[in-house]
């Protein structure tokens, strides 16, 4: 039931096409949504990597549930970037660099797809490689993006 609440609040808030302005009434609140989506993300692949490093024994059902909630977080933050919502832990060059950015966050979305994929198939090893990948594309933006 909770799952289902979740995944149609996210699907409300993914279906939103305005303009990052006309969603956040403050800059900050752009920063908080970005953050809060990236929390999210960041909770559930931490859940993923300790069964691909073998710290808990694999689930399937739990792999597949946490690969689902990273890929339909996934879609969320990138409206809180829009111009005047600078702040938080985001470097400047995001909006300076946009192209790159997006590519990024297309990359993450594109390797979240293919975590919910390996998480399906039930196999350990491609769900391990599924992890290694949405990870990298999580360093390289923060590498290229996020202060510390």
């Amino acid at each position: 039931m909770r799952n289902s609440a979740l995944l149609a609040l996210a699907l409300s808030c993914a279906a939103l096409s305005h303009p990052a302005a006309a969603q956040f009434a403050k800059s900050e609140d752009a920063v908080r949504y970005r953050q809060s989506a990236m929390f999210i993300q960041s909770q559930h692949l931490g859940r993923l990597a300790a069964m691909a490093n073998g710290r808990v024994p694999f689930d399937a059902a739990a792999a597949v549930a946490n690969a689902e909630v990273i890929a339909l977080i996934a879609k969320l933050p990138w409206s809180g970037f829009g111009p005047g919502t600078e702040g938080g832990k985001a470097r400047p060059d995001i909006w300076k660099e946009s192209a790159r950015f997006k590519e990024l966050g297309d990359r993450l979305i594109g390797d979240s797809d293919k975590l919910v994929a390996a998480a399906k198939a039930g196999n350990l090893d491609a769900l391990k490689a599924a992890v290694s990948a949405t990870a990298d594309t999580c360093k390289t933006c923060h590498d290229s993006f996020r202060s510390r």
